[in-house]
């Protein structure tokens, strides 16, 4: 079952490529090259970061001539005395930053050989099956021609950095070793591209692969052969066409904004390799990797199941007990993994099931599902509110507190439907004993889960920990919890886990990082502030313009992924609802619970597409069955749009 941000894979996938299994070491080396160095990777930056919090916070409280009594001796003593930390630690940082950086890329290539990606494929779907062939080896050929660039102008890169030497700050290396990462990973991304590409060739057949070539082509030949585009033209005109035909989000915006700056002359051709490494070389961004593998050991750990209990021995007993039961576990697992589509593969594969079995019907089973996984990204941690906080400039600290009331509205809101729909079906709760002692036994059972959301909240606003470090110090728990506590993960099983965190954030960093370079772009060409205009012509009403902005958003939300949908629109839609006085923070809720709502709503409502596999329920019909939920959170939406005290009440 998918996890994460990978479930998109299942609709990320290509025209259905099915190969002999192979044995042999160079079939062992083809399948895992890039995964010991994604392993080590990951589990040295959440080791490093929870190092720094440790000592930093064992430091300041050492040197704190408020505290006193034994325990600030024995901190004193461990500190000074036994490990010798003077709180000198600027090393972490910078070599966590790095490392993040390396694996964030190095992923890629196994992203590109699993065929796993963040796409809008409303088009490519309808196709026949040789224009999908067609379509996958002309996304494969212009996906290698931006890699290439990538490559050639990181070599290009690291040749400057032995010209003209500069070192690191905390380090003391060359730029040259970090900067390695473009010409390595890209290569490697080029290698793999080569390799999928040859395989939809033999599938697709000389004819249609000649065609693919041929249109890919003369996609590339207007800014090869003509250099006075205009370049929104080009910047807008290629995204539009690459998104049609399938080419991954991130990737449109790369090969888009190289277009523009090839065809209009915009900014030098090496801004992309630049701006590859640059725009993700940020403390605040390396919060998502750690949030994502904080919720994969905890699901792979055996902690889902455990809220569950705790859940049903709360709700269990009235009308739709399970049904009440699998929203509040959603809304428990929502404070652990921070994503919707994990918090409906992780939940719903133990309650559809159980559901059905029970006599639910299984099209609302799943629906419930389906909806309450939203949760997953309204309740922190949540990864949609690090990237806006990122993209925007706002506290992800206050993001995710302004996000708890939303969540907890929306649970409640849910909770409230199925119990009237259930009892008016006559689906009763299960029958047995519940007494203080079993919902005692269930709260201890669930102790190591329900303490994340405390470590990760107690810890941002105790003033203990920054946002990233929370999230390093969420992922070393459950790693601790998952191979120590419960040991529900092996040795093979955390390999996995660490292979699939890094999977799942590399996806959404290349889109942060290729959405800089596109939104730079815009802002040379002042698009933020046409648009803005344009809107506040029409109506400077900040009801209005609030009602206008969230149709379009959710519009957008019904064929684009929510994060791939933040870092487009932030920059756009943000100096908008700043000119009619919307907080920035306000309008990140607004945007999230927003796009949250797109997750149940069809096409590419991925949290419908897990929730189906799992029920085995066709899309259209889950769609129709999840209509009343949607109504739910449309109501909600509205609220928190209108009356910014709700949402904004913690942050105050």
């Amino acid at each position: 079952m998918p996890n994460g941000e990978n479930a998109l894979a299942a609709a990320a996938t290509g025209p259905g490529i099915e190969e002999a299994p192979k044995t042999g070491f160079l079939s062992w080396l083809n399948e895992n090259f890039e995964k010991p160095a994604l392993i080590l990777g990951m589990l040295a930056i959440i080791l490093i970061i929870t190092y720094q919090t440790f000592v930093r916070y064992m430091v300041s409280y050492a040197a704190d001539p408020t505290s006193t009594g034994m325990i600030k001796d024995v901190v004193v003593f461990l500190t000074r005395e036994v490990f010798g930390l003077t709180g000198n630690i600027t090393w972490t940082e910078e070599t966590s930053r790095f490392i993040f950086i390396w694996i964030s890329y190095l992923a890629i290539p196994v992203a590109i050989r699993q065929r796993s990606n963040i796409r809008v494929d409303i088009l490519y779907d309808k196709m026949s099956r040789r224009s999908q062939h067609i379509c996958w080896i002309m996304m494969d050929l212009l996906f290698l021609a931006f890699t290439t660039v990538v490559c050639i102008m990181g070599v290009n890169q690291i040749i400057q950095q032995m010209e003209f030497p500069q070192s690191t700050p905390a380090l003391r290396i060359s730029y040259s070793i970090p900067y390695m990462v473009l010409p390595v990973a890209f290569g490697l991304m080029s290698i793999r591209l080569v390799q999928d590409a040859w395989k939809e060739i033999k599938v697709a057949g000389a004819k249609s692969s000649l065609i693919a070539l041929a249109l890919t082509v003369a996609m590339a030949a207007p800014v090869l052969l003509y250099d006075e585009f205009d370049p929104l033209l080009l910047l807008f005109g290629y995204f539009v066409i690459l998104l049609a035909i399938g080419v991954p989000v991130a990737v449109s915006l790369g090969l888009s904004a190289l277009a523009t700056i090839l065809g209009a002359g915009t900014l030098p051709i090496d801004f992309v390799a630049t701006t590859a490494f640059t725009s993700i070389d940020s403390f605040p961004i390396m919060a998502i990797p750690f949030f994502i593998a904080a919720g994969v050991f905890m699901g792979a750990g055996g902690l889902s199941h455990r809220l569950l209990k705790l859940a049903d021995e709360m709700l269990g007993s009235l009308h739709g007990g399970l049904a009440l039961a699998t929203i509040g576990t959603c809304m428990f697992f929502a404070a652990i993994s921070g994503s919707g589509p994990a918090t409906v593969a992780a939940i719903g594969s133990l309650t559809i099931p159980a559901m059905v079995e029970r006599g639910y019907d299984k099209l609302f089973a799943a629906a419930v599902v389906a909806a309450a996984g939203a949760i997953g990204v309204m309740i922190p941690p949540s990864n949609p509110f690090v990237v806006y906080g990122v993209s925007a400039q706002v506290s992800i600290g206050k993001l995710f507190l302004g996000g708890i009331m939303p969540g907890i509205l929306t649970g409640l809101a849910l909770m409230i439907f199925s119990y009237f729909y259930c009892r008016k079906r006559g689906w009763q709760g299960s029958v047995r004993e519940r007494s203080l002692k079993t919902f005692i036994a269930a709260l201890w059972d669930a102790k190591w889960a329900l303490m994340v959301p405390v470590i990760v909240l107690g810890g941002i606003y105790g003033g203990i920990m920054t946002p990233t470090e929370a999230a390093a110090v969420a992922a070393f728990y459950g790693l601790i919890v998952g191979c120590f506590i419960y040991r529900e993960i092996s040795f093979k099983k955390l390999g996995d886990c660490l292979v699939e965190s890094c999977n799942t954030s590399a996806i959404i960093i290349m889109l942060m990082a290729m959405a800089t370079i596109f939104g730079n772009i815009m802002t040379l060409e002042d698009v933020p502030a046409t648009i803005a205009n344009w809107i506040l012509s029409m109506t400077e009403s900040k009801i209005m313009v609030l009602l206008m902005i969230n149709v379009l958003l959710l519009i957008v939300g019904t064929f684009m992924e929510a994060l791939a949908a933040i870092v487009i629109l932030t920059p756009i839609l943000l100096p908008v609802v700043v000119r009619v006085g919307v907080d920035p923070l306000h309008f990140g809720i607004i945007m999230v619970v927003n796009l949250a709502i797109g997750f149940i709503t069809p096409p590419v409502g991925v949290n419908l597409f897990v929730a189906s596999g799992i029920a085995n329920a066709k899309i259209a019909n889950l769609a129709r069955v999840a209509l009343p939920l949607l109504g739910i959170m449309l109501l909600i939406l509205m609220l928190i749009t209108y009356v910014p005290d709700i949402p904004l009440w913690l942050t105050r």
